[in-house]
């Protein structure tokens, strides 16, 4: 039987991190339900070992059930029927695998029937079911929405619908509508209280909603008449029992073919506010993208090494002019080179996961309980990493899911763009990781204040504080000069900014910048792992080191030769093609 977390040794290395005692100290606060729950955790060990346990799990189900329905479920696709989703053969078998395996409600508190696993433990799983399907992650991985629930309902609103998570309720985000992409500030659905039926009534259409037909849905719907900005958009919660939303058509997709994207019409549909009316995207929404941007990291991650071992069993397999293309440099040093990328990409998603569970579980504590000013100081800390870094995660893994998955049916040459092998489907996945939950160009956005700020050089000299052996000095001097370069960059970019007071110079070398940094922080984050374990990443971070330097040197060049005066041409052809 096949295993997905047994045979990826980098996927259990993540649980060996130091930081995960802190994390599931501050998760299980000190372990305070072990007298409560029978399957809570005694101590940490204890809570290892059931973390490893269910990830085995998980593993075997991804590989031994979703992994053989995916080519099918491609095929398949859901479909309208009586103007509701109708699952493809395969993924309902997937989501009956899945939740008979105990594996919903991950993150969950115990008290909602959740395992109260770790942030961590949610993205391995996301990863492997991604690797098996892309497009079933997307049903599986919406449990994030619960999540979200978890943070900010009510407390009659969790217990009403967050048990249903473990029974394999499944979930939607329904944001987007025809008039508003990437706007949500422009959302229009409306929603009205109804005195007389003693609930909120949602009216309008939603349109590109990933499950959009799911058992419970986050509604972001203006509540407040006369606004049209996001001060007057709160979020609500929709059961789907109440079968007051027609599915008008699932759209016909390039990829993730078994995920049904709905274009979903409200007729007085009833639903319940969740939390505070006029922070629906103020607040919420943006917590609940932050996840979702974990989640595309993770799915992108499961895209790269099922790209991967596509890649390398072709290779393996496939002989021309008498010996297996493996044996050729041009196809090894692109599955050389997608080794090294992947280990990276692997190592900033857990950094980031892991920022990410500190700062929320503070959260979570400090409605229980008065934080101390040390707790205060950490969480503000992690915070800002968690902000800093999400963006950077989703741009990076994101665009590796695309180029990975291009160079390993490359590989393939003219049979990986037949049908008959699965990197066909994988490329059609892939791309759209780099679109949806916010672009690249969207995420660099959100990252380049970080540049300025300072963020992302601070804990780059955070790396740099730290040990390394004498073995890996050559590295440390090599993300130095990287390091020198970068500094170098944002100066020259901050200067001619400040110069001509606001006029673009940034925001035109904004990826350059943020990706430089990225190239430093992957690079360390991949140091720091081999230092633990030189046998299994000495050779990918040789290799990652030299894709970095050329990545950084290739900014450098640009920035060094651009000028003001290059924004002025640029807007000049952009006039002239008006």
């Amino acid at each position: 039987m096949a295993n997905f977390f047994l045979d990826n040794k980098d996927i259990q290395f993540q649980l060996q991190h130091p930081l995960m005692r802190k994390i599931v100290e501050l998760k299980e606060r000190g372990f305070a339900e072990k007298d409560k729950y029978e399957t809570a955790p005694k101590n940490f060990e204890d809570a290892m070992d059931s973390y490893l346990r269910v990830m085995e799990i998980a593993g075997e189900v991804a590989a031994d059930v979703i992994a053989p329905n995916a080519e099918g479920v491609d095929h398949e696709g859901p479909r309208v029927v009586d103007d509701h989703v109708v699952y493809a053969s395969g993924t309902r078998q997937n989501l009956d695998a899945i939740t008979a395996a105990g594996l919903g409600g991950i993150t969950l508190p115990r008290k909602y029937n959740g395992l109260n696993f770790p942030l961590v433990c949610f993205v391995m799983a996301n990863e492997m079911v991604a690797r098996a399907d892309a497009g079933f992650e997307n049903l599986w991985g919406l449990q994030d929405c619960a999540e979200t629930l978890n943070e900010f309902g009510s407390e009659e609103l969790k217990m009403k619908y967050l048990p249903g998570v473990a029974e394999g309720e499944t979930w939607a985000m329904t944001l987007t509508e025809p008039d508003a992409g990437s706007d949500l500030g422009a959302v229009m659905l409306k929603a009205h209280w109804d005195e007389a039926k003693g609930t909120w009534l949602l009216n309008g259409v939603k349109r590109f909603i990933t499950n959009g037909d799911g058992d419970v849905s986050l509604v972001l719907a203006r509540t407040e008449e006369g606004t049209k900005d996001a001060r007057g958009l709160s979020m609500l919660v929709y059961d789907r029992k109440s079968m007051a939303v027609k599915v008008r058509r699932i759209e016909n997709k390039f990829g993730i073919k078994g995920s049904p994207t709905c274009e979903l019409v409200f007729t007085n549909a009833p639903a319940e506010l969740v939390g505070d009316r006029k922070m629906g995207l103020i607040k919420y929404v943006m917590a609940l993208m932050n996840a979702a941007r974990l989640g595309i990291g993770a799915q992108s991650l499961g895209l790269c090494e099922a790209a991967y071992h596509e890649g390398l069993k072709y290779a393996r397999e496939r002989a021309q002019f008498g010996k297996a293309i493996i044996n050729f440099p041009a196809v090894y040093e692109m599955l050389n080179n997608a080794k090294a990328r992947i280990a990276a990409a692997r190592a900033l998603l857990y950094e980031t996961t892991r920022f990410v569970e500190i700062y929320k579980q503070y959260e979570h504590i400090s409605h229980e309980r008065e934080l101390s000013a040390e707790e205060r100081a950490e969480m503000k800390f992690y915070s800002r990493l968690a902000d800093a870094f999400t963006p950077m995660q989703k741009l990076f893994l994101s665009e590796y899911a695309n180029s990975i998955a291009y160079d390993m049916l490359q590989i393939h040459g003219g049979s990986g763009y037949m049908k008959d092998y699965p990197i066909e489907r994988i490329v059609r996945d892939a791309r759209i990781t780099n679109i949806y939950e916010g672009t690249s160009q969207l995420q660099v956005v959100a990252a380049i204040n970080h540049v300025t700020k300072g963020t992302y050089l601070s804990q780059i000299e955070a790396y740099e504080a730290e040990t390394l052996p004498a073995s890996l000095e050559p590295i440390r001097k090599k993300l130095a000069a990287m390091k020198a370069e970068f500094v170098k960059m944002v100066t020259k970019v901050e200067g001619i900014e400040a110069e001509h007071k606001g006029e673009g110079f940034k925001d035109f070398h904004a990826r350059r910048l943020v990706e430089t940094a990225g190239h430093i922080i992957m690079t360390w984050v991949l140091a720091k792992e081999a230092a633990v374990l030189p046998e299994d990443y000495t050779l990918q971070l040789d290799t990652f080191v030299l894709i970095a330097e050329a990545e950084v040197a290739k900014a450098a060049a640009a920035i060094e030769a651009s000028k003001w005066e290059d924004i002025a041409l640029y807007k000049t052809i952009l006039k002239e093609a008006e």
